[in-house]
């Protein structure tokens, strides 16, 4: 609530629609909710403040039909009627005795004397009068706006056919205006001045003593303008087209008028000179349902990038891709007139239609159209950004590939890649020594071109069923590896192979679950999947095998389904969104959620951390991109682990992701014999030591990873004493300090946890014919990271021990 007089705001009120919608009361200052009314059953058209601060008025939507007078600091409905006809707008009298209601072939007037007097509490019929329209009677007033000052017995209205009308305090309709414009939306009175909001971006200015004309504020851009290089806003040239005004509000102390705009745009002019208007502000969006997002990755040393740091692009139903900036200090941006965030739009074509929102005009502006209807089978479906930050490839809803210089911001290449929408594109990550790009599509079909040589076609993939919903690329073993998983409820995992005709993917494993896949992701060490499922369950697959690692819940709720999944540049946490529009971010490991959000008004549709690991990006069907700053607590560990990574060529975390199984043995309590850091000097010598006598007496037989066998047998390097027989313990001295050698090195009780699978150990055993098989052990592979775990008895081991 606005006090014009001091020039502050001490509370925001606001309404929503759908399942049990609400009218809730926002304290400013603290910004927390301060009051939560439910009284309508499809939704809230329109709500207002009474000027004493004391009642709410709150419109349900036409099936609704119920008008609410609360006092809203006790959460009580003081009074209640029906109206018939659908509502568009609702304004309070200055002095709070009545308020106006407008709508379809509706002016109506409502008192609240009577209500003041009762002395029940109950609520009581509230007491109206509708106004007497005359002529005009059959026509649809869009907005309505009670008089101040000297004109506060008045009641001003606007029709959507383009009239200006006074009510005066008789409710008859005293005079009118016509406004030159084919359709009227929006209006704003004030003791001297009288904005309407019209048509193609025109704000009309009349006198409220005698609805004289004044003057006609500046246009806005005109629609498909190239806000890089706009320069001049009263600039006007010929056949252009401007987007609706929509909404306008006007602030008296300072003598600034908001305007809201039908291509999600908004401008404030400083009307202080109505000779002279000035712009103050101006800012633009994204006017349909944004579906992707990608933060502009980060160059290597010595590269030059294409974009300012911190940059990231958005893709909209709107048939635009955007480049966005929210650094405030960063003073290598070109600023542009327009908006301080927004650096470019790149359009796909010059139709304009998409660029607006249909459901802004009066016609729905109180209830939703039809999505089939207002898409129209338009915009870009997904987009991706590639690692070397040169080129930027988008898909749209017909399946058409386009390719964007990210430094010329030109288009190279457009195909009609697919017969349906393109839902997933992925580009090959430097490590893997390929320049690849993978589109995939609803049409079933995986498309896997060589960027390098002008995107042409490598390979077509053809084994899902249904939707693709997620293609990804990852490097692992030394093998370039391509992962999809779709509506199929199938996951495929492939190998890429070097043919005659140049790079093929062949598949390795096929993993079925019973549900739904809808998004995945790869870990930063390229070990892992996760995947995000209809269940709203995170499921992750080791990349080597397939095999399916941990599963845990990806929501707090329990309703819906996961929509997107999104690692962190670290590795420790995964963010999903699920169709309760929530977003939720665990950690990766364990499967604790670590923080919740809400905020957007329609489903989540993607995510991105950015470089610094300070925000996450989050796009919605609402058409907003939120910036969310993450705890500090997350941003260090995030930051610890890039650290980490970056300076090991190994992944930190080689186990599984779990974080209770690692590898020592917890039964026992001791540590994992591979951590050989935690060694002393003097027990690394020894271990050399022993080393160079063991390969001496072996080396005959045969030749093999040596270390790998050592390795085996210890428990913990730290205590590596064996050779001191004099101080080992006896087998009845008492049970064993932590971090001691058994002696019972034969004893078939005792169980440990293996570097080696059991039937790898019976690989390595010594062979009847050392001579003829010494060629075959030499090319025996070390066992790797990932065959660790089983637990195998000690008796073979101690056979080993007794030959040595």
């Amino acid at each position: 609530l606005l006090n014009p007089k001091k020039n502050k705001q001490h509370h925001i009120l606001n309404s929503s629609s759908g399942h049990m919608p609400a009218v809730r009361v926002w304290d400013v200052a603290e910004r927390t909710q301060v009051a939560e009314l439910h009284e309508h059953k499809y939704g809230v058209a329109c709500v207002a403040f009474s000027p004493n601060s004391k009642y709410i008025i709150s419109v349900g939507y036409q099936h609704d039909m119920i008008v609410n007078v609360w006092a809203w600091k006790k959460n009580v409905v003081i009074a209640a009627n029906k109206v018939s006809s659908k509502v568009t707008a609702v304004s309070f009298s200055a002095d709070s005795s009545y308020f106006v209601t407008a709508g379809n072939r509706h002016v109506k007037f409502w008192y609240l004397d009577h209500t003041k007097s009762s002395k029940v509490n109950a609520t009581v019929p509230l007491l109206g009068r509708s106004g007497l329209l005359g002529e005009l009677r059959n026509n649809f007033f869009s907005d309505v706006a009670c008089g101040k000052g000297r004109k506060a017995n008045s009641t001003f209205c606007i029709t959507s056919s383009g009239l200006l009308c006074e009510f005066n305090d008789k409710r008859m309709l005293d005079k009118w205006v016509e406004l030159r414009t084919s359709m009227a939306t929006s209006l704003s009175v004030s003791e001297d001045l009288i904005f309407c909001g019209c048509a193609d971006g025109t704000v009309r200015v009349f006198s409220p003593t005698d609805l004289h004309f004044i003057c006609t504020l500046p246009h806005p851009h005109s629609l498909g303008t190239d806000i890089a290089t706009h320069s001049l806003l009263s600039l006007q040239t010929e056949n252009v087209r401007y987007p609706d005004t929509v909404a306008v509000s006007y602030d008296p102390t300072n003598r600034w008028l908001s305007c809201v705009y039908n291509d999600h745009s908004l401008y404030v002019w400083d009307v202080r000179d109505l000779r002279k208007v000035g712009k103050v502000y101006s800012a633009l969006y994204h006017s349909a349902c944004v579906w992707s997002v990608e933060v502009y990755p980060e160059t290597r040393d010595g590269e030059q990038p294409r974009l300012s740091p911190g940059s990231f692009l958005s893709c909209s139903s709107d048939n635009t891709l955007r480049l966005w900036n929210t650094d405030a200090q960063n003073t290598t941006l070109s600023r542009n007139v327009i908006s301080n965030d927004l650096q470019k739009v790149i359009y796909m074509d010059s139709n304009t239609s998409p660029l607006l929102d249909t459901d802004c005009t009066i016609s729905s502006n109180s209830e939703k159209a039809d999505p089939q209807t207002s898409d129209n089978r338009t915009g870009i479906r997904t987009m991706c950004v590639s690692p070397d930050g040169l080129h930027l490839a988008s898909g749209d809803r017909n399946g058409t590939l386009r390719i964007h210089d990210l430094e010329s911001m030109e288009e190279i290449l457009d195909v009609q890649a697919h017969d349906s929408e393109i839902l997933c594109l992925e580009y090959s990550k430097p490590e893997t020594g390929l320049k690849l790009l993978a589109t995939a599509s609803r049409d079933r079909l995986i498309h896997v071109l060589d960027a390098d040589r002008e995107y042409g076609l490598l390979q077509t993939l053809d084994e899902h069923s249904s939707s693709i919903t997620a293609v990804r690329f990852a490097t692992n073993d030394g093998k370039v590896r391509m992962i999809s998983c779709g509506a199929d409820k199938s996951i495929y995992f492939r190998t890429a192979q070097k043919t005659e005709e140049g790079t093929a993917f062949t598949r390795t494993h096929h993993i079925v679950r019973k549900t739904t896949l809808y998004d995945m992701d790869i870990d930063p060490t390229r070990k892992y999947a996760v995947i995000g499922c209809q269940d709203r369950s995170i499921r992750i697959f080791n990349i080597c095998n397939g095999k399916q690692k941990k599963v845990y819940k990806g929501s707090q709720g329990e309703d819906g389904t996961l929509i997107k999944v999104q690692t962190d540049p670290s590795g420790l946490y995964v963010a999903t969104s699920c169709s309760d529009k929530n977003i939720s971010i665990f950690d990766l490991y364990t499967g604790e959620c670590v923080a919740t959000m809400f905020g957007h008004s329609e489903i989540v549709t993607g995510m991105k951390f950015t470089n610094d690991c300070k925000h996450l990006i989050s796009v919605s069907g609402d058409s907003c991109i939120f910036v969310w700053r993450l705890c500090p607590e997350l941003t260090i560990n995030m930051r610890q682990r890039l650290s980490d990574l970056k300076q090991n060529s190994k992944p930190v975390q080689k186990t599984p992701p779990n974080k209770q199984h690692t590898l020592g043995y917890k039964a026992s309590q001791s540590n994992c014999l591979f951590l050989l850091q935690g060694s002393s000097e003097e027990n690394h010598n020894t271990l050399n030591s022993h080393m160079k006598k063991v390969r001496k007496s072996v080396t005959s037989l045969h030749n093999f990873s040596f270390d790998s066998l050592i390795l085996l047998m210890l428990f913990n390097v730290r205590s590596l004493s064996y050779q001191q027989s004099n101080s080992c313990e006896h087998e009845g001295s008492g049970p064993r300090p932590r971090r001691r050698w058994s002696r019972r090195m034969g004893s078939m009780d005792l169980k440990v946890k293996s570097m080696l699978d059991l039937r790898q150990l019976e690989s390595f055993a010594m062979p009847l014919f050392p001579s003829k098989t010494q060629d075959v052990h030499k090319d025996l592979p070390p066992p790797r990271n990932q065959e660790l775990g089983s637990t195998i008895s000690l008796q073979t081991i101690a056979a080993w021990v007794n030959f040595i």
